[in-house]
């Protein structure tokens, strides 16, 4: 984990791939985005408008909370309405302390999830762990579904601890107790999953998880994990927190291990605002990924922070309005013009580097800063296009936006001559 800034991502872990309907997960497929709704799961229409949101805004599998009778019932509905709307985005059921129960009395829900998620830790205790573990792993094999094995270092399997704890203390050279918590924690991923295979499963149908809070501890447990399995493997930091503390904590402990090849499917757990946007966690989890040149899910817009030399907030507003453009308009542009996730543009605000970052862009301008002349060059594809003057600035340059990513990308675009690739320096 010691790669510098300069250095290249990782190469990809090795890890088997697992089949969540029409999602591959693991296996060299591309890094999945998950998300998790936070609504009552047996209010079938709440759920499905979320579910949409979640999947709308590029969540990949959506993950539903499955706690009681009522939820379980709600599940087929769930599906069936999803599927009129058409989202095909596939759901995963999360069962913690009843799991066994709700699916042996629902075959209907255990049908229509496509995955389930369980928590060695609560998924039962002392002699009863083995035979409702058990269950659930039967019903998984009964109805083929994959089962995601989730440790969660606040419920963690008591006797695992308990047993290390022990050893630890007659050990002639005892760790801290972070350190065998973080062997715990692993653990119990590894031996739940052991049993899941002796019980029928293969290593295809696993996934782990083993999530913590804190970001090195993160690092830690899943480089041991990564290094001691091939398992497909879900990583993000549990119960991350609000706003920019959640968002920073996650990018910095999911981004490292991205660095180090480690993850196959992410999930950015944040707490949302009071009445906020659930869709945020899906977005963060995107830009992660895009940010570290992992995915492309919409194009960048690259924008000078201002200094003293741009006193005008002419380029904030037209950044600002370039990315509400990009937003309003991706749905239909992913629809018309494959590839055009891939695009960069910048909207510079002086001389400085203004034409410099514009020509590494496919699109760019640089704004005149304080005391400059009134002009805006525009940059196409690395070259001086054309020079904008005058109160409709961004109007322009957004309707040369609009005529580039059609010319581009459009049904008469070119295949002869496609522009060279530009690799930011």
């Amino acid at each position: 984990m010691q790669a510098s800034a300069t250095e290249p991502i990782a190469s990809r872990r090795r890890s088997h791939v697992v089949r969540v309907a029409g999602v591959a997960v693991g296996g060299g497929a591309p890094i999945a985005v998950q998300s998790m709704t936070n609504t009552d799961t047996a209010d079938v229409e709440a759920t499905v408008a979320q579910v949409a949101a979640l999947a709308r805004a590029g969540s990949e599998l959506v993950r539903i909370t499955v706690d009681r009778d009522e939820a379980a019932k709600a599940v087929p509905h769930i599906r069936d309405r999803l599927a009129q709307r058409g989202v095909t985005a596939p759901l995963v059921g999360d069962f913690h302390y009843n799991g066994h129960t709700l699916l042996a009395d629902n075959p209907a829900a255990a049908e229509a999830l496509d995955k389930y998620r369980i928590n060695p830790g609560n998924v039962g205790f002392k002699d009863k762990k083995d035979r409702q573990f058990g269950a659930i792993i039967d019903t998984a094999l009964r109805w083929k579904k994959p089962v995601r094995i989730g440790v969660n270092w606040g419920s963690l399997d008591q006797e695992i601890l308990t047993r290390l704890m022990d050893e630890n203390a007659r050990s002639a050279e005892p760790k801290d107790a972070r350190a065998v918590m973080h062997e715990a924690i692993v653990q119990s991923a590894l031996i739940s999953a052991a049993r899941a295979e002796e019980l029928g499963l293969t290593a295809g149908d696993i996934i782990l998880s083993a999530k913590v809070s804190a970001v090195q501890d993160l690092v830690s447990v899943y480089t041991m994990l990564a290094a001691r399995s091939a398992y497909a493997l879900h990583v993000g930091l549990t119960e991350a927190g609000m706003g920019s503390k959640g968002i920073v904590a996650s990018t910095a402990g999911i981004g490292l291990l991205l660095q180090a090849g480690i993850g196959d499917t992410i999930r950015v757990s944040l707490t949302p605002e009071p009445g906020g946007d659930r869709t945020l966690e899906v977005r963060v989890a995107q830009e992660i990924l895009q940010s570290m040149g992992l995915r492309s899910f919409m194009p960048v817009v690259t924008a000078c922070p201002g200094c003293g030399r741009t006193t005008s907030t002419v380029f904030q507003e037209l950044a600002r309005n370039v990315q509400d453009m990009i937003s309003e308009r991706m749905p239909e542009w992913r629809r018309r013009y494959p590839g055009v996730e891939t695009l960069n543009f910048a909207v510079m605000g002086c001389i400085v580097n203004g034409p410099g970052e514009s020509k590494h862009a496919d699109i760019g301008i640089s704004l005149p800063g304080t005391g400059e002349a009134p002009a805006a060059p525009v940059f196409v594809d690395g070259k001086k296009s054309t020079t904008l003057r005058g109160p409709n600035i961004a109007a322009e340059f957004q309707k040369i936006v609009e005529d580039y990513i059609e010319r581009r990308f459009g049904a008469s675009a070119s295949v002869e001559a496609p522009p060279p690739e530009r690799h930011r320096a």
